[in-house]
């Protein structure tokens, strides 16, 4: 396990430093009561007209549905999450019914309306001591069939859930990477009254 210290610039909760992405994964399962009690933070997550437009379709590990999704990932992330408890796949409805006329319109923060929530799961996980670690590199195609998620549902990502492994179980590629990661300064995200990055 990493004993990786992250300081931070201003005083936060240390729910936030806490979480990471690990890698490895024990071979403990999650119920299904478990794993919709980490998505129950989503349900409080913030959006849009109160629009909740995020989804979740689960699978866990020894379920029918496993193979379809697990092997919709790109090869790399096949490899480490082979032993996760559970694979999430997280996607966003494009519409919303507008408050104003009460028809449909293109919701322009679905996205980041189901990262918000994302984040709430991730930091639940994190105080109930699971851990999860999030992914775009999937084939979307093959993911869309094999969850079977209609049109108007962006697929914007996948995640993993289970309790962390040791490091030495990883390919020697891996090891190393596996330790929270740092950030970048909070001057080079922030800036007061105009944009103030050079990248």
């Amino acid at each position: 396990m990493s004993t990786t210290v992250r300081v931070t610039e201003q005083p936060i909760s240390a729910l936030f430093t806490d979480r990471w992405s690990p890698r490895s994964f024990t071979s403990e399962t999650i119920s299904d009561a478990e794993l919709l009690r980490l998505l129950e933070a989503a349900r409080w997550a913030p959006s849009a007209f109160n629009n909740q437009p995020w989804r979740f379709v689960y699978v866990l590990r020894d379920s029918p549905e496993w193979a379809a999704v697990h092997g919709a990932l790109i090869e790399f992330n096949q490899m480490w999450t082979a032993h996760a408890a559970a694979l999430v796949v997280v996607l966003s409805k494009e519409t919303l019914v507008s408050p104003q006329t009460g028809a449909f319109q293109a919701n322009p923060s679905h996205a980041f309306d189901a990262g918000a929530a994302w984040m709430s799961v991730a930091l639940e996980a994190t105080a109930s001591g699971w851990s999860t670690h999030a992914m775009t590199g999937l084939d979307f195609a093959r993911m869309r069939e094999a969850i079977g998620a209609s049109e108007g549902f962006a697929i914007d990502a996948a995640f993993a859930v289970g309790r962390r492994g040791p490091a030495d179980v990883l390919p020697d590629m891996l090891k190393a990477r596996e330790a929270p990661s740092p950030r970048k300064p909070l001057a080079a995200i922030a800036a007061a009254g105009r944009f103030q990055f050079s990248e």
